[in-house]
């Protein structure tokens, strides 16, 4: 990690109210404040270097504030802590709230911290002040935040910081913001000041099932027949990774992922037979359909799954629904999905209740009466192709797998039709997932987050973004780059905006028009875009592009040894456009004519 050392003239006193607010956050324990600097936070910036001398927390610049923010959700994706934010008044904040909707979505939590002001508008300089100040610069992003405020003192600032940590780290996890006059930034205050010490103050436990439901639901899967668990939204936890395999195990239950959220059971274990994706498929629809109740340790639309499954009836399975999403849900962006139909509906964190049901069965027995399902073979992997083959999404992910066999690698982001049946999870961190709101450009700083995490763990950081999301956030990889932080980034490049080009087609067809026209506002190329050059030209190493497996392979063997040595390496991996089919139902929805 490359540190930014201020030159330190002198020691530095208590003297102004960004060095308390700077205080206060570093006594929130926030190791890092991703930061895209502006004169609204001028003061609390000469702090953090000055009085701070940038360390606990450290500025990690960015050229962008969605970066800021998605290098935040990648950190917490690894950490499940927070990490710190700070964008611009007003418009800093409008470019950052997108990352912020992905994190809402994604749960992931972070402290974000804007400013507004001088909010005395006698001390506004002409102009500029005036259009960077809000009088409620928190109603652009409350919709899809856990809490704001905007404190009008040092100890209402300090509280305001205090509770946003404590709220962002409470389950269901989220983003908090708080905005900051700039004024009050500037004030000299009392060297003396009070600071409080946010040990004082302890967040809420985590919601944890009663003993009632406990016994209820164990009593009902222990005389399951064909339980089925849907693991979704759970902990990067080892232990509760673990508590999840002896769950089933003791139940013979089948269990589940999806490729929306992070790695949450071995996917090669006798007990996950369906390999996981992105779209529930007719295999994974079988196994539902046959259960005889199916457990949701807070499975992202369970409505919609069930709904798909039952083929818009209602399963035969009885429902358990362990999820504590409720207590973040507002309406506005619709991101609760479909309403589930549930037997046993447990408004509390899924690795508490597997928690409480491995302890009742410890003292009791409870599923030893349990008939244990029949072992199933894992989902095969298909062999490694040829170095003559074209790059598909298949050979790619199988390429790369065979590429990295021989080490730990966390697999940070996955595009859109990526095979799951081409590359097992065996821990919690062998894969993070998605970005939660499927907004595009998030993907390049959510692996740099990722990757700051996960440094010192004898870890390869692994990104295979497509093309579209790599461009829009390619500046990321210049702070990777800044800061020294190794990370792998191969771009599943198709020159094109491809999921859009499926929907074109499906329109095209339906109404019996041209469908060679899919291409036309879609196809990135004419000039073509030179992605190695895009990584060189910020510090970084670029490879490509590459088409052929064997291209890929050489790149690989490169890039590995580049990364292990401490840098930035990017692969510009040209792929054959297409979709498995399976990918391909799941993105297009049907284009129903108009009722007269």
């Amino acid at each position: 990690m490359n540190i930014e050392k201020p030159v330190v003239a002198k020691p530095v006193d208590l003297e102004w109210g960004s060095d308390y607010l700077a205080e206060v956050i570093r006594r929130l324990d926030l190791r890092y404040l991703s930061i895209n600097p502006g004169a609204s936070l001028r003061g609390l910036h000469d702090s953090l270097v000055n009085y701070l001398g940038n360390e606990n927390p450290q500025m990690l610049l960015c050229l962008h504030e969605d970066h800021a923010v998605s290098i935040a959700h990648g950190y917490a994706k690894v950490t499940g802590k927070p990490m710190g934010v700070v964008v611009h008044a007003n418009v800093g904040l409008m470019h950052a709230s997108m990352g912020i909707f992905n994190a809402w979505c994604d749960r992931a939590p972070m402290v974000v911290i804007g400013a507004t002001g001088p909010l005395d508008a006698a001390a506004r300089r002409p102009w500029i002040d005036w259009i960077h100040t809000s009088r409620d610069q928190g109603a652009l992003v409350r919709n899809f935040i856990k809490w704001d405020d905007q404190p009008a003192s040092l100890p209402a600032a300090a509280e305001a910081m205090i509770r946003g940590a404590l709220i962002a780290n409470t389950v269901p996890k989220g983003p908090v913001y708080i905005c900051l006059d700039a004024a009050l930034q500037e004030a000299r205050i009392d060297g003396s000041a009070s600071i409080p010490e946010p040990d004082d103050f302890s967040g809420p436990a985590t919601p944890y099932p009663d003993p009632a439901s406990v016994r209820r639901i164990a009593e009902r899967l222990s005389e399951s027949k064909k339980p089925v668990i849907l693991a979704g939204r759970v902990s990067r936890a080892e232990d509760a990774w673990q508590k999840r395999v002896r769950l089933a195990e003791r139940l013979g239950a089948t269990v589940m992922t999806d490729l929306k959220q992070p790695a949450a059971f071995p996917t090669d274990h006798p007990y996950h037979p369906v390999p996981p994706a992105f779209f529930m498929g007719e295999e994974g629809c079988t196994v539902l359909r046959e259960a005889d109740i199916v457990l949701s340790l807070d499975w992202i639309d369970l409505g919609g799954t069930l709904k798909i499954a039952a083929k818009n009836g209602r399963l035969g399975a009885g429902i358990i629904q362990c999820s504590p999403d409720q207590y973040a849900h507002n309406g506005w962006s619709m991101d609760y999905q479909s309403l589930a139909p549930t037997d046993v509906h447990l408004l509390c964190d899924p690795d508490a209740l597997v928690d409480a049901l491995l302890a009742l069965d410890d003292k009791e027995r409870i599923f030893d009466r349990c008939e244990r399902a029949p072992v199933r073979p894992a989902h095969a992997r298909a062999p490694a192709p040829d170095d003559g083959a074209p790059l598909t999404l298949q050979t790619l992910a199988r390429s790369l797998r065979e590429a990295t066999e021989h080490l730990e690698v966390s697999l940070l982001r996955t595009p859109l039709g990526w095979p799951g049946d081409a590359w097992h999870f065996r821990h919690p961190l062998d894969f993070l997932g998605k970005d939660g709101g499927a907004g595009l450009g998030s993907g390049p700083g959510m692996a740099v987050g990722g990757a700051l995490a996960l440094q010192g763990m004898g870890r390869l950081p692994l990104a295979v973004i497509g093309d579209g999301d790599f461009m829009m956030g390619v500046s990321a990889v210049w702070t990777a780059a800044r800061y020294r932080i190794p990370l792998l980034f191969v771009v599943a490049n198709n020159t094109a905006y491809f999921n859009d080009e499926l929907h074109q087609e499906k329109v095209a067809r339906t109404r019996n028009r041209p469908i060679e026209n899919k291409a036309v506002g879609q196809h990135i190329g004419d000039p073509d875009i030179d992605i190695a050059g895009m990584a060189r030209c910020q510090g970084g190493v670029g490879h490509g592009p590459v088409r052929t497996v064997g291209e890929l392979r050489a790149a690989m063997k490169q890039a590995i040894a580049e990364v292990q040595a401490g840098r930035v390496c990017v692969i510009d991996a040209r792929v054959v456009p297409g979709y498995d089919s399976l990918t391909a139902k799941g993105l297009l929805r049907e284009v129903k004519q108009a009722e007269h």
